[in-house]
């Protein structure tokens, strides 16, 4: 058996290199949604959809969301989970809510 350096590459034709980019790190269990609707009311609708599927991932999540007044139309929403698995998984699935 040889002891040879290899060099590797990606293969740009099948994207993995483009779905390796999450790292799981050890304290990063906080995500950080940005919602954009037009009013209160909306804004708190689409925040549900994004409640919803932290549930799903665990129940146990923690939210904080930035003040809002009936006319905002942005909304940031910090969620946090027991541990960076938790994370991850909640930002890839949270992929389908996002327009």
């Amino acid at each position: 058996m040889s002891n040879e350096d290899q060099n590797y590459q990606t293969c740009e034709a099948c994207g993995v290199s483009a779905e390796m980019g999450f790292i799981i790190k050890e304290g990063d269990d906080v995500a950080e949604v940005q919602i954009f609707a037009n009013g209160k009311d909306a804004l708190t609708a689409e925040l549900n959809n994004y409640l919803a599927l932290a549930k799903e991932v665990n129940k146990n999540f923690k939210h904080e969301v930035t003040p809002l007044e009936e006319n905002s139309q942005e909304l940031t929403a910090r969620i946090q989970f027991e541990c960076s698995a938790e994370k991850l998984i909640f930002e890839l699935k949270s992929r389908s809510l996002a327009k």
